[in-house]
């Protein structure tokens, strides 16, 4: 993007989510590992499963809210993208004036 069209919060708020995302894949990683530990003695509905289910969602909150907080910036990026000029796009070029007088006599 030219000069001047980023918003210097930009950076910070894509840092933030690249860190929710990557602390959310972990957890979903941990979870699957512990989801699959349990299901040879308690599966979904049951107090040990639910609880531990329980437990991982709340692990996850403060990331999915970095991602309410902070997402809209994927859609501020896009949107100054796409408005942006393109350096691969040639420049409008002006074609002179039309002129405004007869040049041709006019049938009737």
């Amino acid at each position: 993007m030219p000069a001047g069209t980023a918003q210097t919060r930009w950076i910070y708020q894509l840092g933030v989510l690249r860190d929710a995302l990557e602390r959310l894949t972990t957890l979903h990683e941990e979870w699957l590992r512990t989801r699959d530990s349990l299901l040879a003695d308690a599966h979904p509905g049951t107090k040990v499963f639910d609880a531990a289910l329980a437990e991982h969602h709340a692990e996850c909150w403060s990331y999915l809210d970095d991602w309410a907080t902070h997402g809209h910036v994927i859609g501020e990026i896009n949107t100054a993208a796409r408005h942006a000029p393109s350096p691969l796009a040639p420049a409008p070029t002006m074609r002179p004036a039309r002129a405004t007088g007869r040049t041709a006599a006019a049938r009737r």
